[in-house]
């Protein structure tokens, strides 16, 4: 018996696309703050129990490279750096409120 390897390509559910997007420690609730409001890597630290500096950043990175958050630097004193939803992240809102209505 022989089996087929899974790509992107040949997902059987599209839910499998998110979720391998979403996974991650961090992801899903970096997430969720952002759809609270934009989101500031000290604050971030402080609100997510557990994580460290460089797991947070890659969370961060990850999510931006996938087109979920952006990065925009404010150049006002202190400079500092904020993440927003883009609209791809936005699009994602519903589900997550469905996901939650089943828990």
């Amino acid at each position: 018996m022989t089996t087929k390897k899974m790509t992107s390509d040949t997902e059987t559910c599209p839910a499998q696309g998110l979720l391998k997007l979403l996974s991650g420690k961090w992801k899903p609730e970096i997430f969720r703050l952002a759809v609270e409001s934009p989101l500031r890597f000290s604050s971030l630290l402080r609100e997510i129990k557990g994580t460290n500096k460089q797991s947070l950043s890659a969370a961060l990175k990850e999510l931006e490279e996938i087109g979920l958050l952006e990065k925009v630097v404010i150049k006002q004193k202190p400079l500092h750096i904020e993440y927003y939803l883009t609209e791809k992240g936005k699009s994602l809102i519903p589900v997550f409120k469905q996901l939650e209505f089943l828990s």
